[in-house]
C-alpha cells in the first residue's frame, strides 16, 4: 500500500467523483480508477459504492479513510520534523489541549519561544483529555495538554500553574441566577449539560453520594457548543470559568459550585520519547516558563 495511492483515495473520499479527484490531482481518470481497483484488490474489499455520478465509500471505504488520515498525519509530521533538522530557526510541533483558560500559560511560553525562533509553527489541536491522550499514544501530536492527573507510567508531565474552577452556566434571568453560589441541591431535577469526563470524574466527586441525584440532559466537549444550547432553552451547563462569555451585556451567567471544586492541568508527553530539534526545544521553554 502506497503514501501516493492513499493521498489518491482520501481525495476521491472527499470529492465524491472520480472525475473531480482526478482534477485535482492532475491524473488522467482512469489512471485513478485503476489504481483504486488495485487497492480494493489489494485488501480484498470493496471501498466504493459506484453510483452513475458519484461515489460513496463503504463500511470498509470508512474505515480506511480514518485510517488513511492517520496514517498520512504521521508521514506529513515525520518529513516536517527531517525539513526542521537543519533549520533550528523554525520547524512545527503539535499540540493537544483539552479546554481551559489555563491554556494561557501555554500561549506565553509560545509568546516568548517564537521571539527566539520566529519561524517557528504550532498547530492546535481540540479535545476532552481522552482525545488528545489517544492522539499523543497515537504518536500524532508532540504534547498534550489534560486536566487530569497524568497516568505517571506512560508519561512524563510539566504541572500548568493556575487551576480550573468549575461552575453552572445558566439563563441571565433564570431563578437561580440570584444565588451567589451553587450547592450539590440547587442542581437535583435540573436537565444538566457536561462533558463526559468531568461528570465522571469531577462533577461526581465534588457531589458525592449525591451525584446519582442529578440529571444529565446531555454531554459536550466544546464549551462554546454547550453554551448555545443553555441559550436555546435545553438546560444548565457545568463547566470551567472563563470558556465562553458570561459578562454583564451576555444573556448567560456563571456562578461557582460551592464547596468550590478546582481542576489541574498538566503538559504531558510519552516517556522516552523522541523529538524533533524544535520540540525538544520547545519543552525546555515550557520548563522554563510553566515551573516556578
Amino acid at each position: 500500500m502506497e503514501i501516493r495511492v492513499l493521498r489518491y483515495f482520501l481525495e476521491i473520499a472527499r470529492a465524491g467523483n472520480m472525475s473531480r479527484a482526478a482534477e485535482t490531482l492532475h491524473v488522467s481518470q482512469p489512471t485513478l480508477s485503476k489504481q483504486m481497483k488495485d487497492l480494493e484488490q489489494e485488501l480484498g474489499r470493496k471501498l466504493f459504492r459506484r453510483g452513475s455520478t458519484s461515489l460513496s465509500l463503504t463500511d470498509e471505504g470508512m474505515l480506511l479513510r480514518k485510517r488513511a488520515e492517520d496514517i498520512l498525519d504521521m508521514v506529513d509530521k515525520t518529513t516536517d520534523e527531517f525539513k526542521a533538522l537543519d533549520d533550528i530557526t523554525g520547524g512545527e510541533v503539535q499540540i493537544g489541549c483539552a479546554e481551559s483558560y489555563q491554556i494561557k500559560y501555554l500561549a506565553q511560553a509560545i509568546q516568548e519561544f517564537k521571539k527566539k525562533y520566529p519561524l517557528f509553527r504550532y498547530h492546535l489541536t481540540s479535545g476532552n483529555t481522552e482525545q488528545v491522550a489517544e492522539r499523543l499514544d497515537r504518536g500524532l501530536i508532540d504534547f498534550a495538554v489534560i486536566a487530569e492527573p497524568p497516568n505517571l507510567s506512560k508519561y512524563n508531565y510539566l504541572e500548568v500553574p493556575g487551576v480550573d474552577r468549575w461552575g453552572l452556566v445558566m439563563k441571565r434571568d433564570d431563578p437561580l441566577a440570584q444565588k451567589e453560589c451553587i450547592r450539590v441541591g440547587d442542581l437535583v431535577g435540573l436537565p444538566l449539560i457536561c462533558s463526559a469526563q468531568g461528570m465522571k470524574f469531577d462533577i461526581s466527586r465534588w457531589c458525592g453520594e449525591k451525584a446519582d441525584t442529578l440529571n444529565l440532559s446531555g454531554t459536550v466537549n466544546l464549551a462554546y457548543n454547550g453554551s448555545v444550547f443553555v441559550k436555546e432553552g435545553l438546560g444548565y451547563l457545568l463547566m470551567f470559568d472563563r470558556l465562553v462569555d458570561t459578562s454583564p451585556s451576555s444573556d448567560l451567567c456563571f456562578r461557582l459550585l460551592e464547596p468550590v471544586l478546582e481542576t489541574k492541568m498538566y503538559v504531558i508527553w510519552k516517556k522516552y520519547q523522541v523529538f524533533s530539534p524544535i520540540a525538544e526545544l520547545l519543552l525546555d521553554e515550557l520548563k522554563v516558563q510553566l515551573v516556578h
